[in-house]
């Protein structure tokens, strides 16, 4: 349908924006402006119907927008992430990747093409020629700037279209979240999986080197021991993070050596138990003075008393090593009472 067909009274008011000026070619400017050619206008123009389908079609839209936008929230939450689907012609790939991507993509694309479809059948596409101007910002261009946007806001319809406006701003609201789910991907949440290690009530010491459980006679005066929980393996596939909380030192003092009345009491014959991990930056603890009872970490040299508490005496570490109390089962083998009392690990308190 085109405006020869409607009757006059019908046509919207042409607007008073001006048009530019018609010259015309002769020797001395024979590149005249020819002006701009007639506006036709559209059926959403002449028509409200029309214009009100394509309402309901940018409202649609903007609608399927959000959906997808909540379906990528769920799709985030309820699919595991090493679940596969196969997807023909592309093979196997990760549900959750698959279904992340469909739907953001769906959620953008479907405001890019809300917003296109509402500025091609209900903004207006009247062309308008306007003369350059100074770039200072003249009083009178600050007035015709503010006019001209006022125009374009109402000729927008976005004060009189209530349901465009409304699901737009619905979908430009919800797409932002589907970047804060994202930021779940920075690393899991720990949880309190600080707070406790492999380690609890009968728990076996198996040693590091010989993978056997330990006996208080394997441990002799003077002597440092690396020991495991019971049932971690190297091949476990969680071992690097188990083991990075559940390590374990095992030093045999003098009972009368030992100065903390805690210590004594949660050791067994004078063999204490403490964790492996310094509580400074996490380096594994290595070396052992045996005259004075202390425990150097290699990488900034922060020492601990092993006959005191394991207390810092020199470095930069925060807090003393955690204790595990140990004791002895019916065979003769040590044994755990429980697990760590406090978080192992380095800044923990800082990390809250």
């Amino acid at each position: 349908m085109s405006s020869q067909d409607i009757p006059e009274e019908n046509l919207p008011a042409e607007q008073d924006t001006p048009h530019g000026a018609v010259s015309v070619a002769d020797e001395k400017n024979p590149f005249a402006d020819p002006g701009l050619p007639p506006h036709e206008h559209r059926i959403q123009d002449i028509d409200e119907r029309a214009a009100r389908r394509s309402e309901r079609v940018v409202a649609l839209l903007f609608t399927v927008s959000m959906l997808a936008t909540l379906a990528f929230i769920a799709s985030y939450v309820a699919i595991p992430h090493d679940k596969s689907i196969f997807v023909f012609p592309v093979g196997h790939l990760s549900a959750q990747n698959f279904a992340l991507g469909l739907t953001l993509g769906t959620a953008l694309f479907c405001i890019g093409a809300g917003a296109v479809h509402w500025a091609r059948t209900l903004m207006s596409d009247v062309e308008v020629a306007d003369e350059r101007h100074p770039i200072e910002a003249s009083p009178e261009v600050r007035a015709k700037v503010h006019a001209d946007f006022k125009q374009g806001a109402k000729e927008s319809a976005i004060g009189r279209r209530k349901l465009i406006r409304n699901t737009m701003f619905g979908a430009l609201t919800l797409v932002p979240l589907s970047g804060l789910m994202l930021l779940r991907d920075l690393g899991p949440l720990p949880g309190n999986s600080l707070r406790h290690t492999l380690w609890s009530k009968g728990k076996l010491l198996v040693n590091m080197n010989t993978n056997e459980p330990l006996r208080p006679s394997d441990v002799a005066v003077g002597s440092l021991t690396f020991a495991k929980p019971e049932g971690l393996e190297e091949t476990d596939e969680e071992f690097q993070t188990e083991i990075a909380k559940a390590a374990l030192m095992i030093v045999r003092l003098q009972p009368d050596n030992i100065k903390d009345k805690r210590e004594l009491e949660w050791s067994h014959e004078g063999i204490v138990a403490y964790s492996k991990i310094c509580t400074h930056v996490g380096c594994p603890i290595s070396l052992y003075e045996q005259q004075t009872h202390h425990v150097l970490c290699p990488c900034h040299q922060s020492t601990f008393d092993l006959s005191d508490g394991a207390r810092v005496i020199f470095g930069p570490a925060g807090h003393a090593l955690p204790q595990l109390r140990i004791g002895v089962n019916d065979e003769g083998y040590l044994e755990a009472l429980g697990d760590f009392e406090e978080p192992v690990g380095p800044a923990f308190w800082e990390r809250g």
